[in-house]
């Protein structure tokens, strides 16, 4: 019996749960589209925002399990977010799933870094990758090097031709490993009968990173069967989401919904009407060009630190002086390696930081990193930072910068969150024209606007 990597089984736990949402809608509205659904969902005692995103789930749904005899087929991406990258996470594996008739008829997983060897060594890497990483050409596993996922999916798409692919895509999905813990929300801890530890949704990921590394040794299992737990844990799961009553397979579909939030699952489509859905939603992992007020977003890319970012904490402080002619920011972002020694997993934390911030904006100070770098994309400005955090220390990152005049009149601030970085405590300060000040504390988990905070 064929057995697969950690790598295989995060895959398909993570694209089973999209698509088991899907599933249950189209078994529910048995045929009939999505206007047999909207009662349903309009009866149900949740907010209009969640309703929304329930039809649209459904609509999803309609489009990609017709009975139409047309093969659809997907690029998925599966980003290991404890090696944070700029679009989630290190790309170690993709799959390829096609669909026809309403049924997943393939879904073939392949690792990324065999697949790399057939891409011609021919694209010079972004900065800092040659000198981090230590690579002389840029491919498919560090594909996702944009804050911006149509970027990073069409760049995906790329280097699989480059490694002579031959499938057409009718979409691009990304998802992070946080979504297998998504699926313990809803199945409980988890046992496994020969093995110590019980597997929940805070604790999956790294215990079995742990298993299948370190701890198969001293329990006195062989190396080529220290992946078997993968085959009974991935049973176990797949048992108790088939026995889940109506009241639960909804609360999958919120916690898939949650994700999709979350940027921990990323769409991209071919159709433009499809594409433009999921902007809409939020669910494409865009850069928002269009926002012309004040606007933040903090992007780190882990270059060479192992999967450091189970251990790096952060947290943001963010203060905005308008009283002065020319506005002025002051961004803190504390990084604090939570790690005391080196092992196989963790060592000093290396990351390249982008700020973005809105087009015109004039960097004036720096403190505690390296030499600035400056670029402009999406419509906003970037400044960026080589930043190391040893193990067990704590480093804050300085910046003081102008922003446009244009901020003072009627302030407004989009703060975006960077894929696969959940749960960061950020801390606003708004001083308005007149010194009035305003103070707010928020959990970063979504993209985050204030708006007219002081009027």
């Amino acid at each position: 019996m064929r057995k697969h990597s950690v790598k295989f089984w995060i895959a398909f736990w993570s694209i089973a749960a999209v698509f088991l949402a899907g599933w249950y809608f189209f078994c529910e509205i048995k045929n009939q589209g999505m206007r047999s659904l909207e009662p349903t969902v309009n009866f149900l005692p949740m907010s209009q925002e969640i309703k929304d995103r329930f039809k649209a789930v459904a609509c999803l749904s309609d489009e990609f399990l017709k009975n139409d005899g047309q093969e659809k087929v997907f690029l998925v991406l599966f980003q290991n977010n404890l090696e944070l990258r700029p679009g989630g996470g290190f790309i170690g594996s993709f799959g390829i799933l096609k669909i026809k008739n309403k049924r997943v008829i393939s879904f073939n997983v392949y690792d990324t870094g065999n697949f790399d060897g057939r891409i011609p060594d021919i694209t010079e890497p972004p900065y800092p990758m040659e000198k981090t990483l230590r690579i002389k050409s840029w491919k498919l596993r560090d594909s996702n090097y944009s804050p911006d996922f149509k970027v990073n999916a069409e760049k995906a798409r790329e280097f699989y031709y480059m490694g002579g692919g031959e499938e057409e895509f009718d979409g691009i999905i990304a998802i992070t490993a946080n979504v297998l813990a998504s699926f313990l929300k809803i199945t409980g801890p988890i046992t496994i009968e020969g093995y110590p530890g019980i597997y929940n949704s805070d604790n999956a990921v790294i215990s079995l990173e742990h298993q299948v590394e370190k701890d198969y040794a001293r329990q006195g299992i062989e190396k080529g069967e220290r992946k078997s737990v993968m085959n009974e844990l991935g049973g176990e799961i797949i048992k108790r989401i088939s026995a889940l009553n109506n009241s639960q397979k909804l609360k999958l579909i919120q916690i898939v919904i949650d994700d999709l939030n979350r940027k921990d699952i990323q769409l991209y489509f071919k159709k433009p009407e499809l594409q433009k859905m999921a902007e809409n939603l939020g669910w494409a992992g865009r850069v928002d060009e269009n926002w012309e007020k004040d606007y933040l977003m903090a992007v780190d890319a882990n270059l060479g630190a192992y999967k450091s970012d189970y251990y790096v904490k952060r947290s943001i402080d963010y203060s905005v002086d308008l009283t002065k002619e020319k506005p002025e920011a002051v961004l803190k972002i504390t990084y604090n390696h939570t790690a005391r020694q080196k092992d196989w997993m963790t060592k000093d934390y290396l990351t390249y930081l982008r700020v973005y911030a809105p087009k015109d904006s004039w960097l004036n100070e720096y403190k505690n990193s390296g030499v600035p770098r400056f670029g402009s994309e999406f419509g906003k400005k970037y400044f960026g930072f080589l930043v190391d955090v040893p193990l067990g220390q704590s480093r804050t990152i300085e910046l003081r910068y102008i922003l446009p005049k244009s901020v003072r009149e009627n302030y407004n601030l989009l703060i975006q969150k960077q894929a696969g970085l959940n749960d960061t405590p950020v801390k606003i300060n708004i001083k308005s024209k007149n010194g009035a000040e305003e103070n707010y504390d928020i959990m970063l988990n979504k993209d985050f606007v204030l708006d007219s905070p002081l009027e």
